[in-house]
């Protein structure tokens, strides 16, 4: 089912203070900086919109890291905040806190549009969906925008419960990222999913999910050894889930196209390799990446595909002996006249590695696009239809 929320465009946002949830939740170095600032470039688009339409004020909020509840100084915003300025080229301001007095007194006298508050998830509310925290949070604005498809699948207080306290709608990026996941609801055929990824146990929804949908879904990476191991097969010293076994079997499905050949060796840093069947791959060796035959099996059901969805590495593509299966296939993708909607970490970790370019949507989030694929509602995404049946 499609969702049906407010968006951007529908909200007039002149002279209004407006709350955003943004997904700045980036990769640091060793000494705090902000190492891939892809995501702030991600919400810059539904910033500028709110200022260029009037917006007296933008408060942005985020969470970084895992804090737990309680303060990292290592995860404060404040790098965060730098870049984003850089980025945008406007002041920004960095809040020392999240709520209370101090905050919305700073906000209110300061004569600055663009303000960053503090790490959410210092605050042990944020991640119990805490109402009072929320109505905090939403007392600092007249308005809330959603722009953060990377923490959408989670029922925090920032991105579920603030939406019944505020009008509330998607920011540009969020709208973007449902629109082109909801076309996967109704795709053009053929329809082929790409999963790759070590455990069949984080994809199985996904798997079942897709099996009903798509037309062929083309498993690789590790956990392909226990969809293989669970139909009899010799896997060597590969990486296997053996409690999996029986949950392989249970999404045994003609859809589902398995590799018939692995790049093998004794380890990932052994430059010894060859090529195995994948029903008898040696004791002494382990398969890292989809072998040839294998990998001109998937480039031939992609050639034939109109939609295409991708998530999930088919090999250890970090080392280059083993990192043909996911480039070959990547690029199969990338140069496809086909829909094509990519997303997840390592996936987008691959596709900067070897430089591919040209699908039709990169999704910033890779726990929101699974569980999206698994045919689960989003609870931020739940929040804002209710919000507009309310409003």
């Amino acid at each position: 089912m499609i969702a049906v929320f407010r968006r951007l465009a529908d909200v007039d946002v002149r002279g209004r203070r407006v709350l955003v949830r943004v997904d700045f939740n980036v990769p640091l170095d060793g000494v705090g900086n902000v190492s891939d600032d892809e995501r702030i470039r991600a919400s810059i688009p539904t910033i500028r919109a709110l200022l260029d339409g009037g917006a007296s004020k933008v408060i942005l909020m985020s969470h970084l890291g895992r804090p737990d509840g309680r303060v990292v100084e290592g995860l404060r915003m404040a790098r965060v905040a730098e870049r984003l300025e850089r980025l945008i080229g406007i002041k920004v301001v960095k809040l020392d806190e999240c709520v209370g007095r101090a905050v919305s007194s700073a906000i209110s006298s300061s004569s600055e549009k663009v303000f960053l508050l503090e790490n959410l998830r210092f605050y042990p509310e944020e991640e119990r969906n805490d109402k009072d925290f929320a109505g905090q949070l939403a007392s600092l604005a007249d308005i809330y925008v959603n722009d953060a498809f990377g923490a959408s699948h989670r029922a925090h207080a920032s991105v579920a419960a603030v939406a019944s306290f505020l009008p509330s709608c998607a920011g540009l990026l969020l709208e973007k990222e449902l629109d082109a996941l909801s076309s996967l609801l109704n795709p053009e055929r053929p329809f082929v999913a790409v999963l790759g990824g070590a455990k069949v146990s984080d994809k199985v929804g996904v798997i079942g999910n897709l099996c009903s949908r798509a037309d062929k879904v083309l498993v690789g990476g590790a956990m392909a050894f226990t969809f293989l191991k669970s139909m009899g097969g010799s896997i060597g010293k590969s990486k296997v889930e053996n409690d999996k076994l029986d949950m392989a079997r249970s999404l045994s499905s003609p859809k589902i196209v398995l590799p018939s050949d692995f790049v093998v060796a004794s380890g990932p840093e052994s430059s010894d390799v060859s090529v195995a069947p994948a029903m008898s791959i040696p004791e002494s060796m382990m398969g890292l990446d989809i072998g040839p035959e294998s990998v001109a099996c998937f480039v031939s059901e992609l050639k034939a595909a109109r939609t295409i969805v991708w998530n999930g590495p088919l090999g250890m593509f970090e080392k280059e002996l083993f990192a043909k299966g996911t480039l070959e296939v990547g690029r199969a993708i990338a140069i496809s006249r086909a829909t094509t909607v990519v997303g997840g970490g390592d996936t987008l970790a691959a596709i900067e590695k070897f430089g591919l370019a040209g699908f039709s949507h990169v999704s910033t989030g890779g726990g929101a696009m699974l569980e999206f694929l698994e045919g689960k509602k989003l609870p931020a995404v739940e929040a804002l239809e209710r919000a507009a049946i309310n409003q």
